[in-house]
């Protein structure tokens, strides 16, 4: 975290290289480094007249459970850095090594009367672990912390807003709702049609939207259009994909205990494989396009052989392909476990002209079953060349098993810290935003950003190199 306005420049310095004959010295060198890039967060004064808005003094301010000192409440001078880590033998900082945005916290001014305040919770997309636990915390906080009582989900996602009429929410309905998977206010995909969710957004001023890339590309469509009505309504993201596959943010919610649940059948598939002959045991794991879930799951288990995943091309046949190395696994060890993301090698599949046009409701491409292929592949390739000897593929998919757990106790944690964040930015009338922490920190986010980025696994880092080592995996790297 910094406290520098965005025209303010920093001295940095670091002990000299210099190496003066290995005499120590207090020599130093002084980098400058240009001024901080802060992001513009949008607010409701950038678009509502100023006489259609009144602050007021914060709540907090003569809540019970808050004693506001010095430095409680955030200024807008208070920043948060997206890079951390620079290298000083470099010209630095670029211009996106500087990037900096708003502290989240509460600020000592806000833009809504509790009173007159309408809030509407909306679960957008698939399941994951925690979704119950950002529900029951946004209630409970904006009843609690800000005396807000009108507070209302809407069912089924994006077209709940038209098609349903909302729930009323108070603390004692979702009190024991964090211990659910799934989520109450029930959730779907597709459903968007802007000009009649917008209608139905108007009847709120304040939407928390919760739901991962699809939802949020939807949200910053809903965001503009609510710009140009001119609507008095605040509208906030809180990112959830278990697939962790949001960028900017250090995690989404669920993730963690997605890799927690994925050890259960990681370890299923190891006992499986090494009770039988030749036993593989195979994994398929959640992640379209990013492979976080496989990769922390197989360096928390210690007990797969090979991981792939979407960011990394593999092939099956010839010399330094997945089968020579699955044969000399088999060979040395009598059994191998393989753990697959569901969007790698989604290319090798074949595909009917119609499958390669197929989308779900969302706009995705509908993704065939990697792990029902390989088994297949795998299978004929045995047959084909170990006539006469046995081999035994055991496959699992605990996808659904682990979308539909109920959040663990660091992600609850998590989703409260995210539900907080979110509700205070609100108050303080921000709007097309996302809340999340960035090193550690937690930052409001322009939406549109956060819908652009992607969290992609860098197969050329120290993470990735630690897989190999860990599997003794090939890099599949034809020569």
């Amino acid at each position: 975290m910094a406290a520098v306005s965005n025209t303010e420049a920093t001295n940095l310095t670091t002990p000299s290289s210099d190496n003066n004959n290995g005499n120590d010295t207090n020599t130093t060198t002084t980098f400058s480094i240009s001024p901080v890039t802060l992001q513009k967060l949008p607010h409701l004064k950038d678009y509502i007249p100023q006489q259609a808005l009144k602050s007021q003094p914060n709540p907090l301010e003569h809540n019970q459970f808050y004693h506001p000192s010095q430095g409680f409440y955030i200024s807008h001078s208070d920043i948060v850095l997206r890079h951390i880590v620079f290298d000083l033998s470099e010209s630095f900082p670029s211009s996106a090594s500087s990037v900096a945005y708003q502290r989240a916290g509460p600020r000592d001014r806000v833009f809504f009367d509790p009173s007159q305040t309408r809030a509407a919770i909306v679960t957008c997309g698939g399941l994951c672990p925690g979704l119950n636990t950002v529900i029951r915390e946004l209630v409970v906080a904006l009843w609690d912390l800000y005396g807000v009582r009108q507070i209302f989900g809407v069912k089924a996602g994006y077209r709940g807003f038209y098609s349903s009429e909302p729930v009323e929410l108070n603390p004692k309905l979702v009190h024991s709702w964090h211990s659910r998977g799934g989520t109450v206010l029930e959730t779907s995909r597709g459903g968007f049609d802007l000009q009649k969710i917008v209608d139905g957004i108007q009847d709120f001023n304040q939407v928390y939207i919760i739901g991962g890339d699809g939802t949020m590309r939807g949200a910053v469509q809903i965001f503009d259009e609510i710009r140009r009505r001119k609507l008095n309504v605040s509208i906030t993201c809180i990112p959830k994909t278990v697939d962790n596959d949001v960028g900017i943010i250090d995690r989404s919610f669920g993730f963690q205990t997605a890799v927690e649940m994925a050890q259960q059948a990681i370890s299923a598939a190891h006992v499986e494989a090494e009770s039988a002959v030749n036993g593989i045991g195979l994994v398929k794991l959640m992640g379209r396009s990013t492979g976080h879930i496989a990769l922390h799951a197989t360096l928390s288990s210690r007990d797969v052989d090979c991981c792939l995943i979407p960011e990394m091309e593999f092939y099956l046949e010839g010399k330094g392909g997945l089968f020579e190395f699955l044969e000399q696994r088999l060979r040395e060890n009598g059994h191998a476990v393989l753990v697959v993301a569901e969007g790698a090698g989604q290319d090798m599949i074949p595909r009917t002209d119609a499958q390669k046009e197929e989308r779900d409701e969302s706009g995705n491409p509908v993704f065939l079953d990697v792990g029902g292929w390989l088994k297949s592949e795998l299978k004929k390739w045995w047959a084909r060349n170990h006539q006469n000897e046995l081999l035994t593929v055991k496959y699992i998919d605990p996808t659904y098993m682990i979308r539909a757990v109920p959040a663990n106790a660091t992600d609850r944690l998590y989703c409260t810290l995210l539900a907080h964040s979110a509700i205070h930015g609100v108050m303080a009338g921000y709007t097309g935003f996302v809340s999340g922490p960035i090193n550690g920190t937690y930052a409001y986010i322009p939406l549109e950003e956060v819908a652009q980025s992607k969290n992609e696994v860098n197969t050329k880092d120290h993470k990735w190199a630690w897989v190999r080592s860990v599997t003794n995996q090939p890099d599949f790297m034809k020569v």
